[in-house]
């Protein structure tokens, strides 16, 4: 009896779960069709507004859609046919969409014929097979510069003795029952995460090329792919955060908050591992993070299990794992040199010149070790950089004590000797890093997404987004092209082990080769 009450609550409990899965999916269905509904009339609107204005709110809500298609796709809201269906607002356009379209016929195509494994004998009693058929199956594909179709023949034969049919099976792509292929399905999310154009623009690049590829359809495929390297992701995250320096940095990035017509403050993380600087062999990878806000529990629980050091910026939120004692904070001199920088640009400040030039010297030294193992990194520095922080540490107490504690050299003062102790982090350890310039130059492509759509659609989307900038960022790390692994990985990942997941990670595949 206690086992017949466990499986009734598990089945409750299961329908409990079904059920509000079907009720999210009904809502952002609902939200999908309001949203259409918004665009339409206000792409109607001619007057009350200006068109500056009405432009922003119409790319706001085409962002925000994009974004709904996705989550739906990605929930299992509609299968690759449905998908093609849903991108219009109207009924009439609708039932005009159902089922699909034949590809251009003037797409150039080409023919992978398919075997079957037993090759001309019969597999049940060895006779001699005779072909009596064949299936075709199009895909579409996406080449740099240019669509083709991919048709996969797979002939059927019989055997001449015994009747038997025999036919190869057809290879397994990304998309279960879809049409795209791994390298269009790579050129679309490199489209909108690289190039940042949104899907509602791509779907209009390709419909001039005779392509019929509404956003509902590109949306569901953004979502499933993004949930099919998910894992590929979490493999990298690990690894980024094994090893023994990790470099950490963040940017804002307003998200749309849903049904409030605003946006909130949310956040991009990255977290880099490079040992190349102190002659480590271990792979270099990113781990890119989406959150709603900029709160410390954040990178906290992101770092929970990291041992090692820190190399990030002054941000309170980092301090409680530095008080646990397993984490070593090394500051970043980058930052420290910005602020006499700014000050130097505003007010052509002659001490905030000394101070940079003070600091030059610091650079130079740490761009002859690089590459060099730790030990020999720490000789260098403790013989030619500490004179030289030496120095700069009594010029800026002296200093200090001669201009106005109001001014904002004096704040850029103030801040590099609270961080005096970060800062020199890199006399007492070799792998320690001067600057934290790595972990920034992965957020360039997030800065520039910004300016280009202003915000992120949703929270699911922000985290699809962090989902492909891992793989983008450490391809990158590792001299990959992003499209070309993108394209490797979607083509194989689906029947991959997940137990060997790691075969697939952009150092265990070689660009040259593949």
């Amino acid at each position: 009896m206690a086992v017949i009450a466990a499986l009734r609550g598990e089945l409750a409990e299961e329908r409990t779960a079904r059920r509000a899965a079907e009720l999210g999916l009904q809502a952002r269905t609902l939200e999908a069709e309001r949203l259409r509904v918004q665009i339409a009339r206000l792409r109607h609107e001619r007057f009350g507004r200006s068109s500056e204005r009405l432009a922003g709110e119409v790319e706001q809500l085409e962002l925000r859609l994009d974004e709904v298609l996705a989550d739906i796709a990605a929930a299992g809201g509609a299968d690759d046919a449905e998908e093609e269906t849903a991108s219009g607002p109207a009924p009439e356009e609708k039932a005009r969409r159902r089922g699909r379209k034949p590809l251009p016929d003037s797409l150039p195509r080409r023919d992978v014929e398919h075997l079957p494994a037993e090759g001309c004998a019969c597999r049940a009693c060895g006779g001699a097979l005779r072909k009596v058929g064949e299936d075709v199956t199009e895909i579409l594909e996406y080449r740099p510069g240019r669509f083709e179709v991919v048709r996969h023949v797979r002939p059927a034969f019989s055997c001449r003795a015994c009747e038997a049919m025999t036919q190869a099976p057809m290879p397994s792509l990304p998309i279960e029952r879809g049409r795209p292929g791994p390298g269009l399905l790579a050129h679309v999310l490199v489209s909108k995460y690289c190039d940042h154009i949104p899907l509602y623009r791509q779907a209009e690049i390709y419909a001039r090329d005779g392509l019929d590829l509404p956003r509902g359809l590109l949306a569901g495929w953004v979502g499933r792919s993004a949930a099919l390297a998910e894992p590929m992701a979490a493999y990298i995250g690990r690894h980024a955060l094994a090893g023994p320096r990790v470099h950490a940095d963040d940017t804002p990035m307003p998200m749309l908050s849903s049904g409030r017509g605003r946006t909130q403050a949310a956040r991009f993380w990255a977290y880099l591992r490079d040992d190349r600087p102190f002659g480590g062999r271990d792979p270099p990878a990113v781990l890119c993070e989406f959150t709603p806000d900029r709160k410390g529990e954040h990178p906290q629980r992101r770092l929970r299990d990291f041992r090692g050091i820190l190399q990030a910026d002054a941000y309170a939120g980092f301090n409680a794992l530095y008080e646990s004692g397993r984490v070593i904070e090394a500051a970043c001199w980058t930052h420290a040199r910005r602020h006499f920088h700014d000050e130097l640009l505003a007010n052509g400040s002659p001490l905030a010149r000394e101070a940079i030039e003070r600091m030059q010297p610091l650079f130079a030294i740490e761009a002859e070790i690089h590459g060099q193992p730790p030990e020999a990194r720490l000789a260098a520095r403790q013989t030619r950089s500490a004179p030289i922080m030496a120095d700069l540490h009594a010029w800026l107490e002296a200093t200090l004590r001669r201009v106005s504690g109001k001014s904002d050299l004096a704040k850029a003062i103030r801040y590099t000797l609270a961080q005096w102790g970060t800062l020199t982090t890199v006399l007492r350890d070799g792998r320690a890093c001067l600057h934290n310039n790595a972990a920034e130059r992965r957020m360039r492509p997030l800065a520039l997404g910004r300016k280009n759509y202003l915000f992120a659609g949703s929270l699911e989307g922000g985290r699809r987004a962090a989902i492909i900038y891992t793989l983008v960022g450490t391809a990158e790390l590792n001299g990959w092209d992003p499209q070309a692994y993108l394209r490797v990985l979607l083509d194989r990942i689906a029947d991959h082990p997940i137990n060997r997941i790691g075969e697939l990670a952009p150092w265990n595949l070689r660009p040259d080769v593949t």
